[in-house]
């Protein structure tokens, strides 16, 4: 028992064992330095007897032996010693003095050969021993005062304490996608499997630029699902550099396709390596609700901060007007002139020619109306208002080369179609993102609306830098496109990105409903979301306290973040976190990973020196463009002058004919 009394009888009996032992050392001095002793007149006959008694035992039939006795009652002393704790000595001092103790108080025998007098001998030999006994004492002493537990002194950074087992099994099936991987478990290095069984509960990327978003995950996201016979629709942000994947794996694996599907690609720089598509088609256009979410879409990509503003009286109105035009050529001649370039250069007609054939169309007359009554009751300035924003917004679309691109009907959107599956892939360009994202978000807002149907072919969506397109409804895409086999990929650098581009509302609900998440290197709310979402795991925490009298050491185990949010904004290219979702059938415990996935570099790079470029589709030439550009506007010009002079010959119809008074 840890009492009073056995202290202090035990701190007696140390020292009694270190002074025998300094008693030992000084009859060993006597004893081999008698000359000397006796010239300094230093010995009696009473010491003498005690001296001849203690010889006569052997102890000094061997010059050490009496030392190494000595030193042993030193050290027998020093295993109970308990100095105070100081948490800034090492063991190197201590060693350093007790090693030098020692050389000194065995090699003082040669101080006995100097050639001298004895007095001085036995001065040099007793004074470099007694000098060795204390430094070995000084030592002792050091050592039992140092902390020998370090506190995890070699983990500063709390590495192997953080880290916590994760899925090893390879878990794959016709839709999953899985990733190899290692991690680090109690500093051990183990293989992995990111195994995102169903993807179909939405996949996010995050990463800042150069995490490895595109290299890492994306990748492999678009090889493994056209392995696995998906149809696919890929927004390329930085074109081409995600499609000459998808063309080459296309290439590569056809015959795994029970239907071959058609590679089909959009792009507005490079029209000869572009086909054309119709974003308004009217086969996909059923009903007047379709030509609104069109209108919204198309204007929220042009004018972001509208994103915000939504149900304001001044961005409702230009999405109505739209509305209304969109609507309009979509019931005239059956859809014969429903394109977006249509569209542009009929709302720059004049207010008594637009108005009039407007009004031809019934189903558009509550959009018009209160624009009609405004030009009718010269309300100009709020007239303007209304319309002005949507007419400067579409303005800024009017280029032949979009045109060209945009009035075309080489394919239509519903890329899961399972008579005619198709890959589709849209590049933007970083330079022209205001433009063609909102052309690019037009297309995706027609793609989903076609894809996420009952009856189809499973899909892939997979959005590069997706906040630089607009997606209206994507969170009802992410909750409801499931049971229509449609996986949605949404690559975004950080989860500001997405509040500044969509709202912090919106930017939530899409960061909260996504099931399955891999993230690089982010940080900020991004970070503290994202080690929230992992969650907190035991691990070991020690405690250290150091007082005058002792010292004491506490170990405990508490709940603390797996991945702590700094550790997420140091991780390095190709290391990720995250979580995945499982199945009913296929139950993940080890949802949470904290891993590098692991890329055969060398593999890779052969396959891309082996890639071929996408081929020329068409050859045109900026004539051919610049006609269509023309036939576009002359098309509205038609129908403007022969909608007129048949109002202006019907009766029925000629009340219509508006004429502002002057």
């Amino acid at each position: 028992m840890q009492t009073g009394e056995n202290e202090q009888a035990l701190r007696k009996i140390l020292d009694m064992t270190r002074l025998m032992g300094i008693v030992v050392l000084a009859l060993h001095f006597y004893y081999y330095c008698y000359a000397a002793f006796a010239e300094w007149g230093l010995v009696s006959g009473f010491s003498d007897g005690i001296l001849g008694n203690i010889s006569g035992t052997g102890l000094y039939q061997n010059f050490h032996t009496s030392k190494l006795i000595a030193l042993g009652m030193l050290a027998i002393s020093l295993l109970g010693a308990r100095g105070r704790k100081d948490d800034k000595l090492g063991y190197k001092t201590a060693f350093a003095y007790a090693i030098t103790g020692l050389l000194l108080y065995f090699f003082s025998y040669f101080c006995l050969s100097l050639e001298a007098e004895r007095k001085l001998v036995a001065l040099a030999y007793m004074s470099v021993t007694s000098i060795g006994f204390l430094l070995v004492l000084s030592g002792g002493t050091l050592l039992s005062r140092i902390i020998k537990n370090n506190l995890g002194a070699g983990d500063i950074f709390n590495k192997d304490n953080e880290t916590f087992p994760q899925e090893e099994r390879h878990l794959e099936n016709e839709y999953s996608i899985n990733l190899p991987a290692r991690y680090n478990l109690k500093g051990k290095l183990r293989k992995s499997w990111i195994n995102i069984i169903n993807p179909f509960r939405a996949l996010m990327v995050l990463g800042t630029p150069g995490a490895g978003k595109s290299y890492f995950v994306i990748r492999h996201i678009i090889t493994q699902h056209i392995r696995k016979g998906f149809s696919m629709f890929v927004y390329d942000f930085k074109f081409d550099d995600l499609s000459v994947i998808v063309y080459n794996t296309w290439i590569q694996n056809k015959h795994r396709y029970q239907v071959v599907p058609e590679f089909y690609v959009i792009n507005f720089d490079d029209l000869t390596r572009s086909h054309r598509c119709n974003p308004l088609a009217p086969s996909s256009m059923t009903d007047i609700t379709d030509a609104a979410e069109s209108a919204r879409t198309i204007l929220m990509g042009l004018n972001r901060e509208w994103i915000k503003r939504q149900g304001d009286f001044f961005v409702e109105s230009p999405i109505n007007f739209l509305t209304a035009i969109i609507w309009f050529l979509r019931k005239y001649k059956d859809g014969e002139y429903c394109t977006l370039p249509h569209v542009i250069e009929l709302m720059q007609a004049d207010y008594d020619s637009l108005f009039t054939i407007l009004r031809l169309e019934k189903e558009i007359d509550v959009l018009i109306n209160p624009f009609v009554n405004a030009y009718l009751n010269d309300v100009m300035e709020q007239l303007e208002g209304q319309i002005a924003s949507a007419k400067i917004s579409m303005a800024r679309l009017s280029s032949p080369q979009l045109y060209y691109v945009l009035s075309g009907n080489d394919f239509t959107l519903d890329i899961n179609n399972p008579d005619e599956p198709k890959l589709v892939c849209m590049g933007n360009n970083p330079q022209k993102i205001q433009i063609y994202g909102a052309v690019l978000s037009l297309y995706v807002n027609r793609l989903v609306k076609l894809v996420n149907q009952k009856g189809k072919l499973k899909s892939s969506l997979i959005f590069d830098e997706f906040p630089t397109i607009y997606l209206n409804g994507i969170d009802s895409l992410i909750a409801t496109a499931r049971s229509n086999k449609v996986a949605t990929t949404l690559g975004i650098q950080d989860l500001s990105q997405l509040r500044k581009d969509y709202g912090r509302e919106q930017a939530d609900v899409i960061m909260g409903i996504v099931g399955n998440i891999v993230s690089g290197q982010v940080t900020g709310d991004t970070a503290r979301l994202l080690s929230d979402r992992i969650g907190k795991i035991m691990q070991d925490r020690q405690s250290l306290s150091i007082n005058s009298g002792d010292t004491s050491i506490s170990k405990s185990r508490q709940l603390e973040s797996a991945v702590p949010p700094s550790k997420i904004s140091a991780l390095s290219s190709g290391e990720f976190v995250g979580m995945v979702a499982d199945n009913p059938d296929c139950k993940i415990d080890l949802k949470a990973f904290h891993c590098e996935i692991i890329n055969d570099h060398e593999a890779l790079k052969s396959e891309q020196d082996r890639y071929q470029s996408i081929p020329v589709i068409r050859k045109i030439d900026q004539s051919m463009v610049n006609r269509n550009y023309m036939q576009v506007r002359q098309d509205i010009q038609e129908i403007l002058r022969s909608e007129y002079e048949r109002m202006a010959d019907d009766p029925e119809l000629k009340y219509l004919i508006l004429k502002k008074q002057k």
